[in-house]
């Protein structure tokens, strides 16, 4: 879940984006790292609190062991509106991805967008086995594809000559490049919305984060690694398929069409896990009745029905309301005050429940939750500023 859930559209796209704004290969792959290694730092120090809360519900569960019920109230459905605003986004990526096999479909892109989420949630509908096993083999695809298009593009090198685009460096620019770095890095809790249903309980769904984590960032710097060394930056500068173009400069043309399809089957597996986990946030808020009771009840195939339900219905609302880059802005808008909270809760506890049993304790501790808050912080008023138009 941790693997399958972090890695997807930001890493497909987001390298076209990201060599606009940083052009040179140093500064570009420092970022990728640092990025990287602050969001490792920050899992490290959440998990923490995931270990103390043995609960399903994700961010809606561990906010409320910490603050209690009406923090909690809103902090859920805020992270519940998060995976909605993802759910969209994706839907319409993958319709951008198909209208380049099928360019007639562009002018359908959002209807089509609207059939493909109504799939999947029709199979959560049908019970969470499906669900599940095609978590499993989409996880095993992704982790794959990733290696395998690193590998190619690690031993072949293109003769490319490119055109020198001017850098863009406007403040907007540089809050996109972040905004494709928290987004290409999040998913770094997913394993938490399943606590309450893992063997093994909490702490090891604590640990299961750092694992995955330490699994991506070794497949991001391997892949923008070999990016850089077989095509160069300026090759992908605003492309929006940055690792098939990559493809198709170094291997065929032929080999960007193959890209496209893998990135559509793993957008379609982001869906599935969507609507394995926005669910059970609503789940949790009607277990401690904050939201209707109607959404704890769960059907004879393990699913909360009326959950899913009302979370697909959402999802087909954002979609008719914006592309792209507006529900990229908006995710990222729900994450960061998110990560900011679930930081600030490690402290809390620390303090109230000094005795807690914690099979996962957060590493320097209180150096690093001290870090990674002011880290977010400055984050959250960069973006803040940035976006005030």
């Amino acid at each position: 879940v941790t693997v399958g859930g972090v890695i997807g559209l930001g890493i497909l796209r987001g390298p076209g984006e990201i060599a606009e704004v940083i052009p040179q290969p140093l500064p570009y792959l420092a970022l990728w790292l640092l990025g990287g290694l602050f969001v490792l730092l920050s899992t490290a120090v959440v998990t923490e609190l995931i270990g103390v809360t043995p609960r399903s519900g994700g961010t809606y569960s561990l906010i409320r062991h910490a603050y209690g019920p009406y923090p909690g109230f809103v902090i859920g459905w805020v992270d519940w509106l998060s995976f909605a605003a993802d759910l969209a986004l994706k839907a319409v990526v993958i319709m951008e991805f198909a209208a380049i096999l099928f360019p007639e479909s562009a002018a359908w892109s959002r209807p089509l967008a609207i059939i493909v989420t109504t799939v999947f949630a029709a199979i959560q509908l049908r019970g969470i086995g499906l669900g599940a096993l095609i978590q499993e083999f989409a996880t095993s695809l992704i982790g794959l594809v990733i290696f395998a298009i690193a590998l190619v593009l690690f031993f072949v090198e293109a003769s490319v000559t490119a055109e020198t685009l001017p850098v863009k460096n406007g403040v907007g620019d540089w809050s996109l490049v972040i905004a494709t770095i928290i987004f290409t890095y999040d998913g770094w809790l997913y394993a938490s919305y399943f606590s309450g249903e893992t063997k093994g309980g909490a702490g090891t769904a604590a640990r299961s984060c750092i694992k995955g984590m330490v699994l991506v960032i070794a497949l991001y710097m391997l892949l923008n690694f070999a990016l850089v060394k077989s095509t160069g930056l300026a090759a992908l500068a605003g492309n929006e398929l940055a690792l098939a173009h990559a493809l198709e400069l170094v291997v065929s043309p032929a080999a960007s069409s193959i890209i496209v399809v893998a990135s559509i089957l793993i957008l379609l597996s982001h869906q599935n896990l969507g609507y394995m986990g926005g669910p059970r946030i609503l789940q949790a808020l009607a277990e401690d009745g904050l939201a209707t009771q109607r959404a704890q009840k769960v059907g004879t195939g393990g699913n909360p029905v009326f959950a899913v339900v009302v979370t697909w219905l959402v999802t087909v609302g954002l979609i008719l309301i914006g592309g792209f880059e507006f529900l990229l802005l908006l995710s990222v808008f729900f994450y960061v005050p998110l990560y900011l909270a679930l930081i600030t809760g490690v402290l809390i506890l620390r303090r109230r429940e000094p005795h807690a049993e914690r099979p996962y304790r957060a590493w320097g501790h209180p150096y690093s939750t001290v870090a990674c808050l002011l880290g977010w912080i400055v984050i959250t008023v960069f973006q803040a500023y940035a976006e005030r138009e």
